[in-house]
């Protein structure tokens, strides 16, 4: 029989009545003649709760044992809805992460999956089970021991099983019912994708739309995997939520497909810095062995011999930041004069895979915040990307002028 993946999320399986609503969604698609794969999330606050109890136990923890409780919230969930569908008739039966096995490399809270078998569960699809409830987030390493995939993991988790059975989808359920033009809390104009590309979700998922995690469309982008956004709380249609899909299956799309913002971004000035062949290594090298997550980049031009670096970055990287510059500058490795950092700015993009073909989409962009009266103070971009820094208390201002400005409202 054809496979579906289905994944709830948190708030999909909050309690034991929304665990029951998202049993019925699986029992019609099991009426259609498939066989299912359900990921589940720990029910919502659960994670949060069992992490707060490892930080006030262990502050200095284990981390393999992190994620042996850290995990078990996601078990209780598959348990549950294994336990739900037994009673609504269902062949069905939980799996946790090391019974698949879902083969993962030893970084505890950071695993990344390197194999999903599927012998046993495709066994027991033979023998009648006709849904494989599956634990999220969660693996098994080398030594043997849980690992987790690190916050948002079931996406990764769902989309990885999708790729390994040749699912014909993976419908992600989540509190959204689909991929909006921008986020419907700032601006009432906007509108639901029907469709979307996976480039363009990928941008839009690494910019601070919360609506996929980064890691599973990568994966879906690389394995084909059609991935379709839906709400677990409102009747659905065939057609129902957003499809990521490949390029080729958008008919025709706007310029701009969406505008996405990061209200927690900062911008980091070195001054005066040495210009010399290698100094952009001796900045960058120690800030990536700190872990500092460097977004936007700009170098002004030279004068003297000196110049000025200017980078962003998440603003609770900022002190990590200060730090790995600072130790950098008393090691002799940078000399620099003096390190800024503007903790009050935002980030806004405009994304789009229409940019590669028509001209003319950043001077409209940058027109429209000068309208405004908003100024830009770092700019970047790719091939379907745009983006800029601005004070935060511009961000919803210019979020609301960019999506007027490129019509997201109206469809292509």
């Amino acid at each position: 029989m054809p496979v579906l993946v289905m994944k709830f999320g948190g708030t999909s399986v909050a309690n034991l009545d929304r665990i029951k609503r998202a049993a019925k969604r699986v029992g019609v698609e099991v009426a259609k003649g498939y066989d299912v794969i359900v990921i589940v999330s720990a029910m919502s606050g659960k994670t949060n709760e069992l992490v707060g109890w490892v930080n006030e136990t262990s502050p200095l923890y284990d981390a393999r044992e992190y994620d042996a409780i850290v995990s078990s919230g996601e078990n209780v969930t598959a348990g549950l809805m294994a336990l739900t569908l037994q009673e609504m008739d269902i062949p069905a039966r939980s799996w946790q992460g090391w019974q698949v096995p879902v083969k993962t490399t030893s970084a505890h809270s950071a695993a990344r999956i390197e194999e999903i078998p599927n012998e046993n569960i495709n066994a027991k699809f033979a023998e009648g089970m006709r849904v494989a409830v599956v634990a999220g987030f969660q693996g098994i390493s080398p030594e043997g021991r849980i690992t987790t995939l690190g916050r948002g993991g079931s996406d990764t988790t769902a989309v990885a099983f999708a790729a390994a059975f040749e699912a014909e989808r993976c419908d992600i359920y989540t509190d959204v019912d689909g991929v909006y033009t921008t986020d419907p809390r700032i601006t009432d104009k906007a509108r639901k994708l029907d469709k979307i590309a996976f480039e363009e979700m990928l941008e839009l998922a690494s910019l601070g739309a919360k609506v996929l995690q980064t890691r599973s469309v990568e994966l879906a982008m690389r394995n084909k995997v059609k991935l379709r956004v839906l709400s677990s709380f409102e009747e659905q249609s065939d057609d129902a939520g957003t499809l990521v899909c490949a390029e080729e299956e958008i008919m025709e799309s706007n310029v701009v497909s969406g505008i996405a913002y990061s209200r927690d971004e900062a911008k980091m000035t070195l001054v005066s810095v040495a210009d010399r062949p290698g100094i952009a290594a001796a900045i960058f090298g120690p800030l990536s062995d700190a872990g500092v997550n460097v977004d936007m980049i700009i170098q002004n031009i030279a004068e003297d011999g000196r110049t000025d670096m200017t980078f962003s970055c998440p603003t609770d990287q900022v002190k990590r930041a200060e730090k790995a510059m600072e130790d950098a500058k008393a090691s002799g490795e940078i000399n620099f004069h003096d390190l800024i950092a503007d903790t009050e700015v935002a980030k806004i993009s405009a994304v789009g895979i229409g940019m590669r073909s028509q001209s003319g989409v950043a001077a409209k962009m940058f027109k429209t915040l000068s309208d405004e009266g908003v100024n830009i103070k770092v700019i970047a971009t790719s091939e379907i990307k745009i983006s800029v820094l601005v004070d935060r208390k511009y961000m919803e201002l210019a979020v609301q002028a960019l999506h007027d400005a490129f019509e997201l409202d109206k469809a292509a």
